[in-house]
């Protein structure tokens, strides 16, 4: 497994990073211990995770992803060697406070992962997604006092623009506070709208880019057929979850593109979900893939792309496919 640098800091991280909303939802606590116990001993070093998890997001159910996590942790011998990644910024209670990117909602939400995760500080610790109720500034503020305190080691966001990342940038330099070292966009074989405008700042300005969805949801890993609903269970079927995910990709176009990328990935001997995963890390700019499992042996073929390179010919097939596909406003 490689590591690489997140962006322009000296932190190294796995490229492929283990994505865990499923636990405590999807799959129950035995399962996802076995689920990092694979994803380490292949050498995963890098865990991503939310205090909103598991999905779909709910206050009954909020943190439970998290504390699966910190038992896990609480029991290897060497801690010190994984990198743990978690958010804040979805709704995790009731109250009117309990949501948001404001300094008290931050302030309270890093102390209870911490918590949860049984550690005394969070590696990289990342808004879930903007929150166009807070200024800006009063979250960089908070999230500089937490790197202060000794409670956070880096910052990144999530589901930010182009111009939302670069205004946050703009704004820490300004005020010397700690910036987003990392964003974590989505991006596939089937959805590269960040080449246009994100991944050219990320690289110019030194920001890691940790990437979600390389398998678009499940629909890469060719399991689903569009002349039938989607599998009770899986991504596209959990609550407002699964809405977004079909909105985003059960559509025709999509499973026309996943047959005709399934069929080159066949003749070469390769996986597609291994293709798709392998694909998504040799693009400049990429730092790492995040890639989950309700399962252990789901990982093993997205695992083996660490080890598998792109030729030319297969390079162009995914390049031909995406051209294929009907474009959609910003963000669907």
């Amino acid at each position: 497994m490689k590591h690489r640098r997140l962006g322009r800091t000296g932190l190294k991280v796995s490229e492929l990073c283990l994505g865990t909303m499923t636990f405590a939802g999807q799959c129950d606590e035995a399962t996802a211990h076995k689920i990092m116990d694979v994803a380490a001993g292949a050498g995963v070093t890098f865990l991503d995770t939310a205090d909103a998890y598991p999905i779909p997001p709910d206050p009954e159910t909020a943190g439970r992803t998290e504390e699966v996590i910190g038992r896990w942790l609480s029991r290897q011998a060497q801690r010190e060697r994984f990198v743990v990644a978690t958010k804040c910024r979805i709704r995790v209670g009731r109250g009117p406070n309990d949501q948001g990117l404001s300094r008290r909602h931050i302030l309270a939400a890093c102390d209870a992962s911490l918590r949860r995760l049984k550690a005394d500080c969070i590696d990289l610790y990342q808004a879930h997604m903007p929150d166009a109720e807070t200024p800006i500034d009063e979250t960089l503020r908070a999230f500089d006092d937490l790197v202060r305190a000794g409670k956070v080691r880096y910052v990144g966001c999530s589901n930010y623009a182009a111009w939302q990342l670069a205004q946050a940038l703009g704004i820490s330099a300004q005020h010397d506070w700690a910036r987003y070292d990392s964003v974590q966009p989505r991006y596939n074989v089937l959805y590269r709208e960040i080449e246009a405008e994100l991944l050219p700042l990320c690289r110019d300005q030194g920001v890691g880019v940790i990437v979600y969805n390389p398998l678009a949801g499940g629909l890469l890993s060719g399991k689903h057929r569009g002349d039938a609903p989607p599998e009770a269970g899986t991504r596209f079927t959990l609550g407002a979850s699964g809405e977004l995910y079909r909105d985003r990709y059960w559509h025709a176009a999509q499973f026309e593109a996943v047959e005709t990328l399934g069929k080159v990935a066949a003749d070469r001997g390769v996986s597609l979900a291994t293709l798709s995963v392998a694909w998504v890390l040799e693009q400049p700019g990429v730092t790492a893939a995040i890639i989950g499992a309700s399962r252990p042996e789901q990982l093993t073929e997205t695992l083996a792309a660490a080890d598998f390179t792109l030729d030319d010919d297969l390079r162009g097939a995914c390049e031909s496919v995406w051209w294929t596909l009907p474009r959609r406003p910003p963000g669907r």
